[in-house]
């Protein structure tokens, strides 16, 4: 399969916020794998996203408004229209953010109890 990426990705294991409408409706979400033009993110699989959503990693400080490429099963890939730095919050907010929604809680202990048995 060829790859049309303009810049490598790094593969990593972030929450995520999308953003869905202009209402503020958001699900949680998996990042699997991002640069600076793009990313894979992982939802629950019975989501339904629009076009474009807007993306927040809280590890990374940033936002993104983003638009969906494709999508296969439970995986969305998006490419980066805007970035742009996520709001400042005091020090425990971000943390308390990225951990929050169960979907992304049950993703992350799925894939660290795969690692375990591998």
């Amino acid at each position: 399969m060829l790859d049309r990426r303009q810049s490598p990705r790094d593969k990593v294991l972030y929450c995520g916020v999308a953003g869905i409408n202009e209402r503020g409706s958001t699900m949680d979400c998996v990042v699997r794998n991002i640069s600076a033009g793009g990313a894979c993110v992982e939802l629950d699989q019975a989501a339904k996203l629009p076009e474009e959503v807007n993306l927040t990693v809280a590890r990374k400080g940033r936002s993104f408004l983003a638009k969906m490429i494709w999508r296969q099963a439970n995986r969305v890939g998006l490419a980066f229209r805007t970035m742009m730095t996520a709001p400042q919050r005091n020090q425990e907010a971000p943390v308390a953010a990225s951990h929050q929604g169960t979907f992304g809680r049950r993703m992350i202990a799925r894939r660290e109890l795969n690692f375990r048995y591998m």
